[in-house]
Parts: structure tokens; C-alpha cells; sequence
């Protein structure tokens, strides 16, 4: 077998070369133990410095931070060099054999230098027969390690055929030192540790979860074999790259464990024959896995905090211990997907021909595309490049190129324009979701947009638009606070502002662009169907300023106008804020700051820093339950916005919800409420002026609640989450009034859905 054949005989020449080496052997023994020293010491400078013995003791190695959910997954890491540590106890016993059969296979007999195969290299050099290096584990340890190869150069290395010599040299003193301070499953643990196996994979930890998803104790023969192979060429032994030549070195490495006695002869006969798998091939990095944007989003605080504690993110190794569920993440991000790629279908097809990008008279905006190309990276190259107003950036931004395009179906490889992929992209819809457990603070869910590969802006905390109706609650909130029961009746009629301005009144219309139909209905019944006439009576009575206190004191953080519009949802707040904000309702009043890392700790697993939620009384715990009542009208009122949900939702659980859709359906929003779990969702297009011409489709009952619905119905089948449907609980005093308004239910047959109406352009819903 050619693998497997012997080594040839040395000729009558070869064997005169091995006579001589030995007699330059001999010479050099008497001297070299002098020479050795003055190496060690770096004599005159000639040989560049040593690490120190401390260094030695303490060898560092660059690791990346990790970032670990809630249920003990990762989620992803910071690094420069992607390396994660391993101990000599998490490599498989097949790991083991193949790398000493492969680099060193008298690991366990020497002290870090192997004689035999240094003479064995030596003797392949003068004789022009290669059969092997001469550098064992501990020695190219100390390579990685202390960069022998390019570091503390001395005035020797200048010197042609001295420079290996003294390189060799040091690698021999520092595998030495190494030897005395460490174990031999120390070293090799370090060794793994420290070696590139290319794909961004640094240390054998990485690169078992890169080529085979497997931790480093579940690797086989034959995986260990294309890891091992990839250390004499990360690139030329790729399987990724060169499939061929890895399948060789591959091969070649099963016949020397073979040769060890680590396989039967039928064993090896079997795993040469069977492919490399790569169906789990995955380089990590930040536009892959889980939470790409929450791991996005939350980089540069970590980056500070580890800054201000001494610290590099990047280096140290730090564990990032979160609050995300991997479990639910995935859950989130197959809901956010599933419905949005229908979604997508509907608005592409609803501009068929035309473009979403429209003025508040439902124009087209012109010269749209080329002000947006202004704003890109690409154009400020060619700006950079060219000159401002020169030729060579209106012929390159309309030249076709090859490229590779984001859709739903997968990427796409196509030719477009730098222009045509402003056009293209611009006609996606976004969103951002999350979810959030009220009573500890823990955020489970951080979904930031569709795909962070294409799209970095974070729709979660970074993004902020108009809320609409999702606004409302705090109105009717600051309302039950001041005495206003969920019963309590209001005409449906017009209500009159005094505003500054031209003209010098403002009066709200409903979403149907009417100003009321004089049907009395109790202000629970009035936010379950979204009637904007009602909720601008609350503000008119209770004046702005005292809703903006409110909004603010359970959650709300961005700046508000206390202005008469802003009852309709004027000023923009992120998904974060309102998630936090309405989490107080089901919180017993207690607004606890949304928050997602409860610890960190060194790479020694010694904690740095616990993290605790802040948490303060922001209302009282009758009126949030009385708010949680409203919201549940939402489901429970006949004409509710929240009435469209799934039945297996609905039963045997309270459920509060609400929806929200600004002008020109620009926004649609939805918030979800159960006792253990408050998710809000977003859902428009990148910008305002882009969104449905309909209403209707743009609403957010369309666009934001089914991905809700898609959630928590995923959500409640997971026996191993253990999420149960019931009751939100209840004031250990009591209700000090009656929850109970289905004896004030109006007369009429009002099952619409108030929100599916038709939109009127002057209306904000």
C-alpha cells in the first residue's frame, strides 16, 4: 500500500552524509552547552531576549470573550484571533492518537526535544530525503507561544543560515522550560490551544465546532484526522478549499494512526474510503447564529466595562453570562421569519411596477435613490477618490456589477448596479421584537431586524418611530390614576383642542375618518377598539403634562411633547422602551429596567461583576392590575384589536394586547401581554415614506400581531420551556373597584375591527 510502504535504504552517499553530521554533532556537543547559555542570556544582543520565567509559568494566549444565554448555549464571541480554551480532559481519546501518531509520536519519551527526530531532519536535509521535522509538540508550543519565528530579534538573525539556528535554539530552551513547569497534558492542551486551523478557527475548540459542530471530546478518527492534517497548511489541506488535497493529507494521517496500532487494517480500508463530511461547516462571526444583533448591540458596552475594570474583551477570555433564551431566540427569529417573508410577497406585490418610496400626498419622491446613494459608504469612496461632481461617479454608481444579493429564499448571485441596489434594498420591510420577562428584568428575546449580514440597524433599542395606538395605554393609565375606573363611560364625539398654530384648533378623527358616532362607551371598550375620540377626551381631561409624567415614571425614556397630539402616539420610542414600559402593568406597578447580562466572570471561571435589575415602585399594584384588565378588553371587548388572535391563545389565559399603526401605515406595532412574558414587535420599512398605499395592509394587526401569535403558540408547546397559560395575578388586598363592564357593552353590532378599517389620510391610528 503507497501509504504505508517503507522507507527506502539510504545510498552509499547518504550514509557518508550521516558520518559527517555525526562528526559535526560531536563537535558542536563539546561547545554547545556555552553556546546554549549565551543564547539564554542574549550575550551582546546578538540573539534577541528570552520570555521570562514568569511568562513561562503564566504562558498568555490571545481568547476570545464568550457570550452564554440563559440556558447555557453560546451565543457568540469578541475576539481578534476566534480561540476558545480547552483542558487536556475535553479532547477525545481519538484527538489524542492522532495528533501524537501525526507530530509526535515519542511526545510521552522526550523532554521536549526529540534527538531522534532531530537527527532524523538533519540527515533528510544533507541527503535530500525528507522524512520529517524535527520539531516536537513543546517546541512549536513555544513557537506559537512566544513567536520565536518574528519576535525579539537579535543581531544574528541578520546573518544568512544563522537566523534558523538561533530560532531553533531558543525553541529548544523555552521546550525545555515548558517541560519543567508543565505536565505533558498541560502542554498538550496548550499546544491545541494555540494553533491555527484557518476558517477563523484558533485552538482546537473552535475549530471542532467550525468544520463538524462537535466539541473537541466527540471528535473521531476520521474528523481528527482533517483537523490534525490542517496544521501543516491551514489553506493548501483545506476541505473547504481543497477538498482533493485534504482527503489526501487526511489519508495520510489515518495511515500513520493506523501504523501505531490505533486502527484494525479493515477500520482504516473503511475510513479511507468515506467522504468529508461538511454539512456543519460554519464560520463563526457576527452575522451568523443566534441574536446577531443583540450581540451586535450589546459589544460596545462590554467593550467599555471591560475597559474600566482592566480588562480587553477581545483578549481575556471573559464568560458573558445573558438573560436571552437560545431556545426562545430561535423561536422569535423562525416567527419573525416566517411571517415577514410572506409579508414581503404581499408588499411586492402590491407595488408591482412602482416604487414605495411616496410623499404625504402619495407621490413618488423624486431623485429618491440617488440622495440615498449619497449617504453610502460606497459614495463617499468614489467622492474620496474622484471629486465631488465628477463623471467617473455617475458612470460607475450605474455600471452593472456582479454581486450577491439578501432575499428571503436565500442569497443571490446577480448583476446590479450600486444604484439598483439602493432600489433593491429599499423595498424590504424591517423589524424588531423582544420579549421580556416583567417580574425579574430578564430580557429572553432580542430580535433587531431580518438579517444582520445586509441590515446592521438595531430596530430594538437603536431604531426609534411613532408608536400610534401602542402609546394609548399610558393615556388610559394616567386616567386610572386619577380616578377614572375601566368602566367608566365616554360619549364617541369630536374633541376640540386649542392648539398654537394655523389653524388654531385640532380634532382628532377616528381611524374611519369620522369624528364620532355618539355611541357611549367605557373607556376599557374605547382602548380595546382604538378609538382615537375617546383617548383625546382622557388628555384633554387629564392635560398632557401629567400623561408624559406617567409614561415616563413606567418606562418610557425617550423625550415627549406635552402636546394634545401626542394621545395618538407622536413621538418616537423604541420596541426596548415600551416592552419596559408596559412590563410594569404585569409587574405589580414595579418597573423593572429591562436588562440582559447577570454576570461575567475571567477565564479562570472567577466572577468579576453580578448584575442586578434596577427596580422602583412606579404606580400602584391596584391600577396595574386595573391596566391589565384594559389591555385584556383588547381580546376580551367585542371589536377588540387583539380579537383576530389564535383560539388555542385564547383559551384558559388572559391575554393583554395592543395594536398600533401610525400615519400612512408607516408603523405597525403590536404588544403582547401574559402573566409571565410581554413582547413588543415593529414592523415598516426602512423609512417613513416607504409602506402600503392600503391602510389596511399596513396596519398593525397585519403587520406585527400574527408574528406574536407565531411566537407564543411556539412558546407554549415547549414542554421544556414551561411557559403555562392563567390569570395575571391579582393585589394581595384585592380590587377596591368592580372589573367587570359587560353589563355597559353597547347596543350595537360593533364586531369590526375597528383598526380594519379603511385609513383616512388625515388620521393617525
Amino acid at each position: 500500500m503507497e501509504l504505508i510502504e517503507k522507507i527506502k535504504k539510504p545510498s552509499r552517499k547518504a550514509k557518508w552524509a550521516i558520518r559527517i553530521m555525526w562528526i559535526i554533532v560531536l563537535l558542536l556537543l563539546v561547545g554547545l552547552p556555552a553556546y546554549i547559555y549565551t543564547v539564554s542570556i542574549d550575550l551582546g544582543g546578538l540573539y534577541g531576549g528570552m520570555p521570562s520565567l514568569k511568562s513561562l509559568e503564566n504562558p498568555e494566549n490571545d481568547l476570545s470573550s464568550e457570550l452564554i444565554s440563559a440556558d447555557g448555549l453560546s451565543l457568540g464571541r469578541y475576539y481578534r484571533y476566534n480561540r476558545s480554551q480547552v483542558t487536556y480532559d475535553d479532547l477525545s481519546e481519538e484527538l489524542i492518537n492522532t495528533l501524537l501518531a501525526s507530530e509526535d509520536h515519542r511526545y510521552n519519551e522526550h523532554s521536549g526535544i526529540d534527538l531522534k527526530g532531530l537527527l532524523r531532519a538533519v540527515s533528510g536535509v544533507l541527503t535530500f530525503q525528507y522524512a520529517g521535522g524535527g520539531s516536537t509538540i513543546t517546541m512549536q508550543l513555544a513557537e506559537n507561544l512566544f513567536k520565536t519565528m518574528t519576535e525579539n530579534e537579535g543581531h544574528l538573525y541578520k546573518v544568512p543560515g544563522l537566523r534558523q539556528i538561533v530560532i531553533k535554539t531558543k525553541e529548544w530552551i523555552i521546550a525545555a522550560r515548558l517541560e519543567k513547569n508543565f505536565t505533558k497534558k498541560e502542554i498538550m492542551a496548550m499546544y491545541l490551544n494555540t494553533v491555527s486551523f484557518g476558517s477563523n478557527a484558533y485552538g482546537i475548540k473552535t475549530a471542532s465546532e467550525t468544520f463538524f459542530a462537535k466539541s473537541p471530546g466527540e471528535l473521531n478518527y476520521q474528523e481528527s484526522a482533517v483537523l490534525i492534517g490542517l496544521l501543516q497548511g491551514t489553506t493548501a489541506f483545506s476541505p473547504v478549499y481543497n477538498y482533493d488535497r485534504s482527503i489526501k493529507k487526511r489519508n495520510q494521517v489515518l495511515a500513520k494512526i493506523y501504523r501505531h496500532g490505533h486502527l484494525t487494517r479493515n477500520e482504516l480500508d473503511s475510513l479511507l474510503e468515506s467522504p468529508i463530511d461538511l454539512t456543519s461547516y460554519d464560520v463563526a462571526n457576527h452575522n451568523t447564529g443566534l441574536a446577531t444583533y443583540f450581540r451586535s448591540m450589546i459589544k460596545y458596552e462590554l467593550t467599555l466595562w471591560a475597559k474600566n475594570h482592566g480588562y480587553d474583551l477581545y483578549e481575556d477570555g471573559l464568560k458573558i453570562y445573558t438573560t436571552i433564551d437560545s431556545r426562545m431566540q430561535r423561536m422569535a427569529e423562525e416567527a419573525v421569519k416566517s411571517h415577514m417573508t410572506e409579508l414581503q410577497k404581499v408588499f411586492n406585490e402590491h407595488w408591482k411596477g412602482k416604487n414605495p418610496w411616496r410623499d404625504l400626498d402619495g407621490k413618488e419622491i423624486p431623485n429618491f435613490l440617488e440622495s440615498r446613494f449619497k449617504q453610502t459608504p460606497h459614495y463617499r469612496q468614489l467622492i474620496k477618490k474622484y471629486g465631488k461632481g465628477n463623471d467617473s461617479i455617475q458612470i460607475i454608481m450605474n455600471t452593472p456589477k456582479p454581486m450577491t444579493v439578501f432575499s428571503w429564499d436565500g442569497e443571490i448571485d446577480t448583476t446590479l448596479s450600486p444604484l439598483d441596489s439602493v432600489k433593491y434594498y429599499k423595498h424590504f420591510l424591517h423589524t424588531g421584537m423582544m420579549s421580556m420577562d416583567p417580574h425579574t428584568g430578564h430580557i429572553k428575546t432580542w430580535v433587531g431586524g431580518i438579517n444582520h449580514k445586509y441590515f446592521k440597524y438595531d430596530h430594538v433599542r437603536q431604531g426609534k418611530r411613532q408608536p400610534g395606538s401602542t402609546f394609548k395605554p399610558f393615556v388610559y393609565g394616567a386616567a386610572i390614576e386619577n380616578g377614572y375606573p375601566p368602566c367608566y363611560e365616554v360619549t364617541d364625539a369630536m374633541v376640540t383642542f386649542q392648539v398654537v398654530g394655523d389653524p388654531p384648533t385640532w380634532s382628532p378623527p377616528n381611524s374611519d375618518g369620522t369624528y364620532g358616532t355618539g355611541e357611549k362607551m367605557t373607556i376599557r371598550q374605547g382602548m380595546a377598539r382604538s378609538i382615537n375620540t375617546v383617548t383625546a377626551y382622557l388628555m384633554k381631561e387629564l392635560q398632557p403634562r401629567n400623561v408624559v409624567d406617567f409614561a415616563h415614571r413606567v418606562g418610557i425614556e425617550s423625550e415627549l411633547e406635552a402636546v394634545p397630539s401626542l394621545c395618538l402616539g407622536v413621538n418616537d420610542v423604541s420596541v426596548f422602551e415600551l416592552v419596559g414600559a408596559y412590563s410594569t402593568f404585569a409587574n405589580m406597578g414595579i418597573h423593572t429596567q429591562p436588562y440582559y447580562i447577570t454576570r461575567i466572570e475571567d477565564k479562570n471561571g472567577n466572577v468579576i461583576e453580578n448584575f442586578v435589575p434596577k427596580t422602583r415602585q412606579a404606580i400602584s399594584q391596584q391600577n396595574a392590575y386595573k391596566m391589565l384588565y384594559m389591555l385584556r378588553g383588547g381580546v376580551e371587548e367585542r371589536g377588540g384589536t387583539s380579537q383576530g388572535l389564535s383560539m388555542e391563545l385564547k383559551i384558559d389565559n388572559e391575554i393583554g394586547g395592543k395594536t398600533g399603526t401610525t400615519n400612512n401605515a408607516s408603523d405597525g406595532w403590536y404588544m403582547g401581554v401574559t402573566k409571565d412574558l410581554v413582547t413588543g414587535i415593529w414592523v415598516g420599512g426602512d423609512e417613513r415614506s416607504i409602506h402600503f398605499r392600503s391602510w389596511y395592509l399596513g396596519q398593525g394587526s397585519k403587520t406585527a400581531r400574527p408574528i406574536w401569535d407565531k411566537f407564543m403558540r411556539q412558546v407554549y408547546e415547549s414542554e421544556e420551556l414551561g411557559y403555562e397559560k392563567g390569570r395575571f395575578q391579582q393585589p394581595p388586598g384585592g380590587i377596591d373597584v368592580t372589573l367587570d363592564c359587560s353589563k355597559y357593552a353597547t347596543t350595537k353590532s360593533d364586531s369590526i375591527i375597528i383598526e380594519e378599517e379603511p385609513w383616512d389620510p388625515n388620521s393617525i391610528q
